[in-house]
């Protein structure tokens, strides 16, 4: 059964750090794209990063870029997305995702298997 289990969100003041994982379970991981998107109240579901199967190549949303790493360990069979410099408008459900396909990899529609979400609250 495929399972994305995303963790490691919580409350943190503007200025500060999280770093959220992602676990993945049943399918190839290594062959997968991996993204991170969010979802904040009220507003559509966002491109936040993307990390290659291999993990040569990245690629985020201007609003996190410098400040936001995406990386992955397959051997784990996990990804990472470590959030720094984190400012109020960050908030939001952040959601990992995998996708095989697509070519952009930063649209909702091109990713196969979804998370069921980790609330990141970031206080002014």
């Amino acid at each position: 059964q495929v399972q994305l289990v995303e963790s490691g969100g919580g409350l943190v003041q503007a200025g500060g750090s999280l770093r959220l994982s992602c676990a993945a379970h049943g399918f190839t991981f290594s062959s997968y794209a991996m993204g991170w998107f969010r979802q904040a109240p009220g507003k559509e579901r966002e491109f936040v990063a993307v990390i290659s199967w291999s993990g040569a190549t990245t690629n985020y949303s201007d609003s996190v870029k410098g400040r936001f790493t995406i990386s992955r360990d397959n051997a784990k069979n996990a990804v990472f997305l470590q959030m720094n410099n984190l400012k109020p408008e960050d908030a939001a459900i952040y959601y990992c995702a995998a996708t095989s396909k697509g070519s952009t990899w930063t649209r909702a529609s091109e990713y196969r298997y979804w998370g069921q979400g980790t609330q990141v609250t970031v206080s002014s």
